[in-house]
């Protein structure tokens, strides 16, 4: 069986839907240091889709549609709910917290100490996705 290249050791890649998926790329740039690695643009601007990356973590995006694919996903905003949510390893705790606290981001928890190691928090961003982000890598303490 051929071997599939990995790309910045990504192996899973979210996809998310926005209402304003524009505005949603440059808050999560602004908010989380994400860069749009590539954009593609639908009928009257919409986006068809997007990828945005960090460090070794992408994330694909696009407008809420109604196509085949788009048709089963809208934002936990609209839904009035998130029944998931993003974990980002991060090695400055404290300044992702305050890059995301300055670019408005709700705080569902603020930073403090995990009980299972390290420090975290989590916000939801303007459409009501969730994310957490921590110094805690369940991959290292696999290890140990």
């Amino acid at each position: 069986m051929p071997q599939t290249k990995q790309i910045h050791g990504a192996k899973l890649v979210p996809n998310l839907v926005y209402y304003d998926a524009d505005e949603a790329m440059r808050w999560l740039e602004q908010a989380f240091g994400f860069t749009v690695l590539l954009r593609v643009e639908g009928a009257g601007g919409r986006i068809d889709h997007a990828q945005l990356v960090r460090d070794d973590i992408m994330i694909m995006l696009s407008s809420v549609r109604t196509d085949e694919f788009g048709s089963h996903f809208d934002t936990p905003k609209a839904q009035g709910f998130s029944s998931q949510g993003a974990y980002l390893i991060v090695d400055d705790v404290a300044g992702a917290y305050e890059r995301a606290l300055a670019a408005g981001a709700e705080v569902l928890i603020a930073l403090r100490a995990q009980d299972y190691g390290g420090e975290g928090f989590t916000v939801r961003d303007p459409e009501g996705h969730i994310w957490s982000f921590g110094d805690y890598n369940p991959w290292r303490a696999a290890e140990e």
